[in-house]
């Protein structure tokens, strides 16, 4: 780059000097142009941007040498004046026959380089260009992981002043994160920060998954998700101030994320400011939410939701045109918040010009515009359309500019997404008092860029095979309503300890859609055929369930979700209620589940909750229900006991119920084991039970309730998450087993 800047600036002082020992300007009668000989003169003349009969200064003479030289068609070019001449010389760049690139045999990595790069087959050879193309193939397999790649680059001469260019790159192994460390005033621990982030430490088992590679996408995207986390923690003012990949030794990584925490945030005062004809009483529901907040602590979800009711409420009133921004006033730690909705001159939107998309189809990005083209323009709804687009996890970023329209009184809107892989493939295995198993799945997240959902799964435990195929559409022909579909199959081995056997083979298909603000609903069909096989160790009562069965049931599924986030809750409550009704079925067994959790924060970092959990499963014409529709306690549910080892009997087999409840509390404790960065310590009761025996009348000890309370402790250890608690039951039955200590390990690969 120095050379071509030093020569071009050499060129024009010589030039300048040259013709102008006399005079300052000249008058161009005639330019003449030599050296050319793949380059038309009128092309030539084009970009010089001078004719005859113009002046020619210094300042017009430096710009067509510069105007020459930005083709990058000039390997040379030399200006001079003779007699009010301008005699233009060139020496052409050579042409790029072929472009090799050696050394990559993936095909995705060569497409990457190639469509990333400036110089092209048929374009001029360049050597300014070529080593910025040089440079950006080194950042681009660096984001892929391989940090030392060797590129060199050899030219071959052709006849007709060409060459044929050949990129010799060696990528050597990926960079792989060793471990992963997080310094500075970060108040959680590191078990906690490791599962915000996406990036995992590299082990020799994890042989599937990219995320232990070094990946600077990635690692932004670390950066964002924890700076989000602390937000809606309340650390207003939290900086992830740098983070960076450590060489420990060749081709392992120590990834280190700064974080200055800060002092925590609470909400104080919080206002509305609205336009003098708005209707205040529209308003007062959001009001009330406000007052409520203050003294809680701050987080930017909370905020996110308060705009979106007041776009909402504003839409609703038809005020259209109208922009929103927060005022913020600090006092010490408390922060006063002003929201402002002003109206605005009503411009429409003239178009909507998507961008950058080579995969994704355009309809599904534009299935999460809340603008269209001849809409009044509206700042809240664009903002809102572009958190859509980013919630669909297909882009590694979304950006949007709003630009003046042709039309007067309209804007453009361009959005530019940068696309990213969307399968995945996922292997686990576990281990524990319980018994062990494996899964393995495949995942496509946007399947032939259509925005549909395809997961493959099978896992493997000791008694049970599962497989399952899934198809989900998030939003069918633009009706805001998920449709699902899904096939599977299961079979539980029981006939060695037990003498019976379960197969169920089926599908389902169905669709939910948002009711009400956090409210969805969701109605579905599922149908099975299975066969029940015994043999001589199982009972007499179970030998007359076998057979064939083939079961369609209507699904109907109520979700409440008032968490303040999905993952890791700590504030509010889900409350889910699923109903199976037989449309077609010799048992005509009906299924009721309610589901009721809460979340609440005791103290600094404690995360608490309160759970209910009730199932029934009764047939409504008064027959036996099958062995595979009885209930069992799930085993999160009722520690303290061995996994479906308590309830009613059929011999020594515990064949579980017709009903089952249970009451669940759980706490943390963060001051126990408070050094120890990848342990959390939690306390817990467990009380449930399980009763009903509709095809005889032995004693299923239905009165009897069974309770537990112990410790918990979740370590992130080098293998993977490890579980274990020490349960004492405070009530139980005769029959039932317990388990005082409990334990399961699992990784991922």
């Amino acid at each position: 780059m120095f050379k071509k800047i030093f020569k071009f600036s050499i060129v024009t002082i010589i030039s300048i000097l040259s013709l102008f020992k006399t005079s300052y300007a000249e008058v161009i009668n005639e330019i003449k142009i030599f050296g050319n000989d793949r380059i038309s003169k009128e092309t030539i003349l084009m970009f010089s941007d001078i004719g005859v009969k113009e002046n020619l200064d210094a300042k017009k003479l430096n710009k067509v040498l510069k105007n020459l030289y930005n083709t990058n068609f000039f390997k040379d070019v030399s200006l001079k004046i003779e007699k009010n001449i301008l005699l233009i010389n060139v020496t052409e760049n050579p042409i790029i026959q072929n472009i090799k690139y050696e050394g990559i045999k993936a095909k995705k990595i060569k497409d990457l380089i190639s469509n990333n790069t400036i110089l092209k087959s048929r374009s001029s050879y360049d050597e300014f260009i070529l080593n910025k193309d040089k440079a950006r193939i080194q950042s681009l397999l660096k984001e892929l992981g391989y940090y030392f790649p060797e590129i060199n680059i050899f030219t071959e001469k052709l006849d007709d002043n060409k060459i044929n260019l050949t990129y010799e790159i060696k990528v050597g192994d990926k960079a792989k994160i060793k471990k992963i460390s997080f310094i500075g005033d970060k108040k959680f621990k590191d078990k906690k920060l490791k599962s915000i982030i996406v990036s995992e430490e590299n082990k020799f088992w994890k042989f599937i998954t990219n995320k232990k590679f070094v990946n600077e996408n990635i690692i932004s995207l670390d950066k964002r998700l924890l700076k989000n986390f602390y937000l809606n923690k309340g650390y207003y003012d939290v900086i992830i101030d740098s983070s960076f990949a450590k060489l420990v030794n060749k081709n392992d990584f120590e990834l280190i994320y700064n974080i200055k925490a800060n002092e925590k945030f609470y909400f104080n005062d919080l206002s509305i400011d609205l336009p003098n004809d708005f209707d205040r009483e529209n308003f007062e529901e959001i009001n009330d939410f406000l007052s409520k907040l203050k003294g809680k602590t701050y987080s930017v979800d909370i905020i996110e939701e308060i705009l979106e009711e007041l776009d909402k409420v504003t839409l609703l009133e038809q005020y259209q045109s109208v922009s929103s921004k927060v005022e913020e006033d600090i006092v010490e730690q408390k922060i006063n918040l002003k929201f402002i909705i002003k109206e605005i001159e009503t411009r429409y939107v003239e178009r909507i010009n998507i961008l950058g998309n080579n995969i994704t189809k355009e309809s599904v990005i534009r299935n999460q515009l809340e603008l269209d083209e001849g809409d009044p323009f509206n700042e809240i709804l664009a903002n809102k359309s572009i958190n859509n687009i980013k919630s669909l996890n297909f882009f590694k970023e979304v950006k949007s500019e709003v630009i003046e329209g042709k039309v007067p009184n309209t804007k453009i809107i361009n959005v530019t997404v940068d696309e990213k892989a969307t399968g995945e493939i996922t292997a686990g295995a576990g281990v524990g008092t319980s018994g062990s198993s494996i899964a393995f799945g495949v995942k496509e997240n946007n399947y032939l860029g259509s925005g549909i959902n395809l997961s493959t799964n099978v896992s493997l435990s000791e008694e049970s095979l599962k497989g399952e195929f899934t198809v989900i559409n998030p939003n069918f022909r633009n009706t805001d309503k998920l449709i699902r579909f899904s096939a599977s199959s299961i079979e539980t081995d029981r006939l060695k300890d037990f003498g019976y056997k379960t197969s169920k083979t089926g599908f389902s298909f169905g669709t939910s859609f948002e009711f009400l603000n956090n409210f969805d609903i969701g109605v579905g069909n599922s149908n099975y055929y299975e066969k029940i096989d015994t043999d001589s160790n199982a009972s007499a009562r179970q030998k007359t369930q076998e057979g064939n069965y083939w079961d369609s049931f209507l699904n109907l599924d109520f979700d409440l979700d008032n968490r303040n986030q999905k993952y890791q809750a700590s504030e509010g409550f889900r409350s889910q209620y699923f109903v199976d009704l037989p449309l077609v079925s010799e048992t005509a067994t009906l299924q009721n589940t309610y589901v009721f959790k809460y979340f609440t924060e005791l103290f600094e970092n404690n995360i608490s909750s309160a759970s209910i959990f009730l199932r029934s499963s009764t047939s409504l014409k008064d027959e036996n229900i099958k062995l595979s529709e009885r209930i069992n306690i799930p085993s999160n549910r009722l520690r303290g006991f061995e996994i479906g080892k308590v309830g009613p009997k059929d011999g020594n087999d515990f064949i579980g119920g017709n009903y089952a409840a249970t009451i669940n509390f759980t706490s943390s404790i963060p001051q126990i084991l408070e050094n120890s960065e990848n342990i959390d310590f939690l306390v817990f009761f467990d009380a449930g039970n399980v009763w009903g025996v509709d095809y005889f009348d032995g004693d299923d000890e239905g009165s009897e309730i069974r309770s537990a309370t112990g410790v918990a402790v979740d370590w992130l250890t080098p293998v993977g998450p490890l579980n274990f608690t020490l349960a004492l039951p405070v009530t139980k039955a005769d029959s039932d087993k317990t388990e005082t200590f409990r334990f399961n390990i699992g990784t991922s690969f």
